[in-house]
């Protein structure tokens, strides 16, 4: 993520907007329980937490997934075999997710 939208993230008076969700009883139950116990107001604060969580991983991920695809199709018209590709991500893969 840039870092002016990571400034603009982090602004505490961002506009809000109202949003409805079903969420089973024993699961609001859960957060109502667990919110205080991690230093929130309520479980509403927790659960926008989980998504702001959820939402900056996947965009991460896929912002990375793009820059990554780019360095390929640039390697690629450079000449670089497919062979050598393929090796280097799986390599890459492997050595991320075992951190």
């Amino acid at each position: 993520m840039k870092i002016d939208e990571l400034k603009t993230r982090l602004q505490k008076d961002r506009p809000m907007v109202m949003v409805s969700i079903r969420m089973p009883e024993d699961v609001v139950a859960d957060l109502k329980r667990v919110a205080p116990q991690l230093g929130f107001s309520g479980y509403q604060p927790l659960i926008r937490a989980y998504v702001g969580q959820g939402l900056r991983a996947d965009l991460e991920r896929l912002e990375g997934d793009t820059a990554v695809a780019q360095l390929i199709q640039s390697l690629r018209r450079q000449g670089i075999a497919e062979e050598v590709l393929q090796t280097a991500v799986a390599e890459s893969h492997v050595r991320y997710e075992i951190k």
